[in-house]
């Protein structure tokens, strides 16, 4: 008889129909069909955008810019955001154990997908430089944001949610072919 260890926290739903314990996430249960789907409806920068702009399309135009070995990180450096939603910076750090979670659903995606631990260098340099591309997508501001570094010079897309589901997926596969 195999007896199954208690849970933490309850589950939920995903896309494709399996639960997910987002505070006891395990390997097995994280599926590219999900994540791909839950980052293709969620808007950047909390949806004060001047066009719609997901998670999913800034994954890909990310895996375009780095190292080809980088490539599969970058395309899923936000992948626990599927699970726990697309939360902005200055919010984030005030969450208490948000990034406690966060750590845990991301070690549980490079598990499954056999990526490093840790983010690269340039994934972490790359997702800090594009969102001086990204602020075209922005109303002029009142005031003065803080300085990233230089823009990676890249065109947004202009993904519909559908275009950015597929191109992720196809971004995936392509790079797990490779």
């Amino acid at each position: 008889m195999t007896t199954t260890a208690p849970r933490i926290g309850d589950w939920m739903q995903t896309f494709t129909g399996r639960c997910f314990w987002p505070l006891d996430p395990r390997p097995e249960e994280i599926f590219i069909e999900d994540i791909a789907h839950a980052l293709s409806l969620q808007c950047r920068y909390a949806g004060h955008c001047l066009k719609f702009y997901s998670v999913a399309e800034h994954s890909v135009l990310l895996a375009r810019y780095v190292s080809p070995q980088d490539r599969l990180w970058a395309l899923l450096h936000d992948a626990s955001e599927a699970y726990l939603v697309d939360v902005p910076r200055p919010v984030k750090r005030d969450l208490a154990n948000y990034k406690h979670l966060e750590a845990a659903v991301m070690s549980a995606v490079c598990e499954r997908f056999g990526l490093s631990p840790e983010m690269p260098a340039d994934v972490n340099e790359a997702d800090n430089r594009i969102i001086q591309d990204e602020r075209i997508n922005l109303s002029v501001c009142e005031r003065p944001w803080f300085s990233p570094p230089a823009p990676l010079g890249i065109d947004l897309l202009g993904l519909s949610p559908p275009e950015a589901e597929a191109l992720f997926l196809q971004t995936f596969h392509d790079l797990v072919r490779s």
